[in-house]
């Protein structure tokens, strides 16, 4: 981890911007501001605005405001968006709408695409995206023709901060401790990635760092100063010792965690054109350590009804549930730093705007792991051996955009409305420093520790560092004619999208090998800790170690590159006769390109060029289509009551950059090794909805909705067996289908408890898929349900606002059902993460007009993530229980 007051350039930056923000602050003359108390329910105040903008949109669409997301304390949009209805969160970074996985799901940024910084998926990951630069988040769930047709379960507009009116100012602090904090591991780490005297090897080398080729390359010969092989093992130690290798954990209690948050804004008016000039920054920093045990284990093929889950015992191991267990103990510390910066110039029906939004998320991660593996006799109790490693990862994700927005209404030409913009946009994720050191722990007949040893053979520490690039431009816009004829009010529309998108993932992977026998590094327990340190100079000389370079030959490969292009216009009415029938819809057409390659770090030659990018293969990697996506809506308006509506559209959804190459990478999400299909093809979906809408007094309303899609051609995850362990890969099932309920309310209980209201939502699903045997490789179960599917999704929420405006308070639970995490194979069967229920409590109290003071506790019910197969715990996670205090001061 990183030593703890250590000042880097994220705490600089946000020491600068702080220390700007009060030199700017003090600068302010002292103004008397007459207290005003506001009555009435918070939240529900701000629920009207939402509600009437989802009353007003043509297509079914969910809305989740600033004052909403803050009411329920979450910190990110990703968290925000799990109280979204039929909408649940996967590795608090996915979402999954009505059911269906994250490839499903598109988002955007203020209406435009943009990258994501996810090694293993084209999704972004919504936890990157900060509350405080959020003022709503629209979910729209039935496709439109302005809306990318890259469209499954829904699409997440995510709109950033919008210009104040006049002057506006603010600072908030917090801090925040985990119960799960009171133990955890720190070291000091080198993150300045592959080291050059490697880059220069591979080069000078052509990869080949063996013995021979280096005796080859450089004309090494046995002489008067020593042998070939000498020279050459000496070359080879140096290259060795350029690895980063005093890597030591400490055992210490991690930092609580803190977060600070400053904005400032403002808009004046010019008297040039008689316009107004506006402007809006903001700077936010958290820093936050998690401490948790995990298990990740492979159920046993031939497992028994009274198997044993625990490996205590030799009598448990004879009866173990498992071919194999991994008992970690993980540290995480991660760093967040985000800015957003708004210009903009309002005249009359006019408006320009520049926005600058800058994200950087670090995470340093530890982890010590200890494997048992009853199937191969590798275990404490029953063998008296278990594997041992420690592992340390620093991942660095990034995303930079800048975005241009124009809103032009021309009054004197029939009142047509211009829109456009132009996003450039780029997310970047590097990891400097990936580093397993592995080990063979050997134990007493008692399970007391013995010694533990480098075993002889290859790999006995790994290196990899990886680097991803990803770039997209995007412009687009929207041209609105309003006409009103007697009853009608129509509105007719077109628009242009175009989008251009290139990737770059490299990884470089350096093995040291022993090609001696085993070697004892220490027989002292207290010493585990201080491990990785074993590999120092005097070791190297002494020992058979050899450093490797772990690159494919060709034409397997572990890197690729690849670019898209979309272009896409449509066409769209919108019809509303006597305010009681609304009929909208449209047709868009979209040019899609993409080419994705597999590549390599071992290419020298035109020969070697040739393997990878040879016109056969680029070719075979390309994907040129175009096509047209209708899509209709019809809507009942009763009044200011309540409407109905039906929509229908179709839809696609193409496979992810990286499941069209053969390069295979680890998914963090499964912890299996995975890899590519060239012949994947995309999903077309037949969406439906059926939605009814009541509105009430006091915000209150209710909503209950029918949906089904049928899917042709669903991506489906497959697993197959390996000679040690599970793999994975991607096949095209035959048909899938998805059906379901939604209700959603939120309803004021002043009549019985003043103060007191309730929202919140169901979801009732199901779905189906199939896949034909001859693409289902080993799965137990060629018809299933969809991977990621829950049947159910609820969210409550009871809330309390004081008569004085004081205090508010909610309490806000949330819950998913069981759901596919990974299917089975072999006659084992599918594995699913089971149900978390999720207990947040929020209170806040308002000190003033300028003040308030916040505490959320979430995770009330200290519920731990619980992964079962054949009625076993394979995978387990310690979450804790957070409580964070903070506090809040408009200037």
């Amino acid at each position: 981890m990183m030593i703890r007051f250590r000042m880097n350039r994220i705490s600089m930056a946000v020491g600068a911007c702080l220390l700007s923000g009060a030199v700017l602050a003090q600068s302010q003359e002292d103004t008397t501001i007459e207290e005003v108390v506001a009555t009435g329910t918070r939240l529900q105040g701000t629920a009207t605005a939402v509600i009437e903008e989802r009353k007003n949109q043509a297509f079914v669409a969910d809305i989740l405001g600033a004052e909403q997301i803050s009411r329920t304390g979450d910190s990110d949009a990703a968290a925000a968006l799990r109280r979204v209805t039929g909408l649940t969160l996967v590795d608090g970074k996915f979402i999954y709408v009505r059911g269906l996985g994250e490839r499903y799901s598109s988002a955007r940024l203020n209406g435009a695409s943009i990258p994501s910084p996810d090694l293993t998926r084209n999704v972004i990951p919504l936890d990157i995206f900060p509350s405080s630069v959020i003022e709503s988040l629209s979910v729209q769930k039935a496709f439109s023709p302005n809306m990318p047709a890259a469209f499954g379960g829904g699409n997440v507009d995510i709109r950033t901060k919008s210009l104040p009116t006049e002057f506006t100012a603010g600072i908030q602090l917090g801090v925040e401790a985990d119960s799960n904090n009171s133990d955890g591991f720190t070291y000091e780490g080198n993150h300045s990635g592959t080291p050059s005297a490697l880059r220069d090897a591979i080069v000078h080398y052509r990869g080949d760092f063996s013995l021979r080729n280096i005796i080859e390359r450089d004309g090494l010969v046995t002489n008067e100063s020593g042998t070939a092989a000498g020279k050459a093992t000496a070359i080879n130690d140096g290259l060795l010792k350029s690895l980063p290798r005093n890597m030591s954990l400490k055992e210490e209690s991690p930092n609580p965690n803190y977060s600070v948050q400053a904005y400032i804004g403002n808009s004046v008016d010019e008297k040039w054109l008689g316009g107004t000039v506006g402007f809006l920054a903001s700077v936010a920093y958290d820093n936050k350590w998690n401490y948790t045990d995990r298990r990740n284990a492979v159920v046993s093929a031939n497992l028994t009804e009274n198997c044993s889950q625990s490996l205590e015992t030799a009598d448990d191991v004879a009866v173990s549930c498992f071919d194999s267990m991994v008992d970690s103990q993980v540290t995480t510390e991660n760093e967040r730093l985000n800015g957003l910066f708004t210009v903009g110039y309002r005249l009359d029906t006019h408006n320009v705007s520049y926005t600058k939004i800058y994200i950087e998320d670090n995470e340093d991660e530890s982890e010590i792991s200890i494997s048992q593996n009853p199937s191969q006799n590798i275990t404490i109790a029953a063998d008296g051996v278990a594997d041992y490693s420690q592992s340390f990862t620093y991942e660095e994700r990034k995303l930079e955009v800048d975005q241009f927005r124009g809103q032009h209404t021309f009054l004197d030409y029939m009142g047509v409305g211009v829109d456009w913009h132009y996003t450039q946009s780029e997310a970047t994720t590097d990891i400097p420093l990936q580093a397993t050191f592995n080990f063979s722990n050997r134990y007493d007949a008692d399970s007391n520790y013995l010694n533990t040893s480098v075993n002889g053979g290859n790999g006995q520490v790994e290196y990899d560092y990886v680097d991803m690039d990803d770039h997209m431009k995007n412009w687009g816009g929207n041209i609105t004619l309003p006409i009103t004829a007697g009853r009608f009010e129509i509105e007719l529309k077109g628009g242009w999208d175009f989008i251009d998108r290139a990737r770059y993932y490299t990884t470089s992977s350096f093995f040291v090998n022993n090609s001696g026998s085993a070697i004892s590094v220490t027989a002292n327990e207290a010493d585990l800790l201080q491990l990785p340190s074993y590999l120092n100079d005097s070791f190297i000389a002494e020992q058979s170690l050899l450093a490797v370079f772990n690159e494919p030959d060709a034409p397997e490969a572990d890197d690729y590159l690849a670019a898209q292009k979309t272009d896409a216009a449509y066409g769209a009415f919108d019809v509303i006769f006597d305010n009681t029938w609304r009929v909208s819809g449209g047709l868009r057409y979209e040019a899609f390109k993409q080419v994705a390659l597999e590549t390599s770090s071992l290419i020298f030659t035109p020969e070697d060029q040739d393997v990878f990018f040879n016109p056969d293969n680029i070719k075979a990697r390309t994907i040129d289509t175009d096509d047209l996506f209708p899509a209709l809506s019809f809507t009942y308006i009763g009044g200011d009551d309540y409407q109905v509506r039906f929509g229908y559209g179709e839809t696609v959804v193409r496979p992810d950059l990286r499941e069209v190459v053969p390069v295979g990478y680890f998914d963090p999400l499964t912890d299996i090794r995975t890899t590519g299909n060239t012949q994947l093809v995309s999903s077309s979906l037949k969406n439906y909805d059926l939605r009814y809408e009541l509105y009430g007094e006091m915000g209150n309303n209710l909503a209950l909705s029918l949906f089904y899609k049928d899917i042709t051609n669903p991506i489906e995850t497959i697993l197959r067996v390996g000679d040690s362990s599970y793999t994975a890969g991607f096949t095209n099932g035959t048909q899938a289908e998805l059906y379901g309920l939604e209700a959603e309310w939120l309803y004021d209980l002043s009549w019985a408890i003043d103060g007191f209201f309730t929202s919140g939502n169901i979801t009732l699903s199901d779905s189906e898929v199939e896949i034909a045997a001859s693409d289902a490789g080993s799965l137990t179960n060629t018809s299933k349900r969809m991977n990621g599917h829950s049947k159910y999704v609820t969210n409550f929420q009871l809330g309390y606002d004081s008569a004085n405006g004081d205090h508010s308070a909610s309490l806000i639970y949330n819950v998913f059902g069981e759901r596919i995490i990974a299917s089975g194979i072999n006659g084992r069967e599918d594995a699913y993460e089971q149900p978390f229920h999720s207990l947040d409590m929020v209170y806040s109290y308002y000190l003033d007009f300028n003040s308030t003071i916040k505490l959320r506790v979430r995770n009330l019910l200290g519920e731990d993530q619980q992964v079962s197969q054949d009625g076993v715990t394979v995978r387990s996670r310690t979450v804790g229980t957070t409580f964070q205090l903070s506090f809040k001061y408009d200037f």
